[in-house]
């Protein structure tokens, strides 16, 4: 690869304002494949919880950016400001509340900065379009009283959202909630079974493909990456995936997610609907991200969440192991949301 074709390479992956990129030239130890030592220990799988504390920015050239399809355009500034949530497409949503599109200073960070303004998300977060509004409205409350934290609690975004939690009101919550709620989910992710895949650096709290083609042996992991990281980065919720996954990962997940596989868990539909799309306050978990999945089943076998609904869950995930959640989340993730 070239120089140039390296610094504009860096210059894409740092519009991301929550970035914490390591050094370009190599692969972190993020990108290792599962099957090493931290999998085997039980730790949580680092390519799952990608992060870098040494981020720091460039400076803002001032130059307006744009996304396929869009007549808007944001400076860098703009984008990484988490009091502005970009919006590329306005008529594909409905008109928002001032909580998700601006927030409330100092700490009420807008909630469609981060989650995007369809409430796409991404590898990072939570896609939150469709999800009930009693169940949003429930999360919020646990990341304010502590019973919702994470496995990796350095990671940048799992802070804010405690953060902003513990300082947004009822009615924010109730508002933003709402209109999350109100969103069709859309198909973002295509699930690929291979035995290799691109090499990756950290671009935020995601892995982005490093350009020129190389590859590395996949392990025991799912390696999610944009597949326009500029676009991903300006935050454009239109924005789509690929999710690598280990040869038989999907015929797997859903013998897992079907039948419980034999006793190890139980049968998905049970709680999330015949269609796994939800079932009254309980969530879809169709068509979700396969690196968000993996973090939720480790987070609730470790008891980093401990809500409501943890007790449910912490027994259904008890006996997975890292293969066990991979396949799990490529299946689901396969899946239309």
């Amino acid at each position: 690869m070239s120089v140039s074709a390296s610094r504009a390479f860096r210059a894409l992956l740092l519009t991301c304002p929550l970035a914490m990129p390591a050094a370009f030239a190599q692969t972190q130890n993020v990108a290792q494949p599962a099957s090493g030592a931290a999998g085997m220990q039980g730790l949580p799988p680092a390519w799952a919880y990608p992060w870098n504390p040494d981020f720091k920015p460039p400076p803002d050239d001032g130059t307006p950016r744009r996304v396929p399809d869009s007549a808007a355009t944001y400076t860098l500034t703009q984008v990484r400001d988490l009091f502005v949530a970009p919006d590329w497409h306005p008529n594909d949503h409905p008109p928002m509340p001032d909580v998700v599109v601006h927030g409330r200073k100092p700490d009420v960070r807008a909630c469609g900065s981060c989650h995007r303004v369809q409430g796409s998300g991404g590898p990072e977060n939570a896609s939150l379009a469709g999800l009930p509004a009693a169940y949003i409205v429930e999360q919020m409350a646990d990341y304010k009283s502590g019973a919702r934290t994470t496995s990796v609690p350095q990671r940048s975004a799992p802070q804010l959202m405690i953060a902003l939690a513990k300082a947004a009101t009822e009615a924010e919550v109730r508002e933003a909630a709402a209109y999350f709620s109100a969103l069709k989910p859309t198909p973002n992710i295509k699930v690929v079974e291979t035995q290799t895949v691109p090499q990756t650096s950290i671009a935020g709290n995601f892995l982005a493909a490093v350009p020129g083609g190389a590859t590395e042996p996949i392990g025991q992991r799912i390696v999610e990456v944009p597949v326009d990281a500029a676009q991903f980065a300006l935050r454009d919720s239109r924005a789509q995936f690929a999710a690598y996954a280990p040869p038989g990962s999907i015929a797997k997940g859903e013998s897992l997610v079907k039948s419980g596989g034999a006793g190890k868990t139980v049968a998905c539909a049970s709680c999330h609907g015949a269609d796994l799309k939800g079932l009254g306050a309980v969530p879809g978990i169709a068509g979700r991200s396969p690196s968000y999945l993996v973090r939720q089943l480790h987070d609730y076998k470790t008891g980093a969440r401990a809500g409501k609904a943890s007790a449910q869950m912490k027994a259904s995930v008890q006996n997975l192991g890292d293969e066990d959640m991979v396949s799990l989340a490529a299946y689901l993730a396969s899946l239309k949301p």
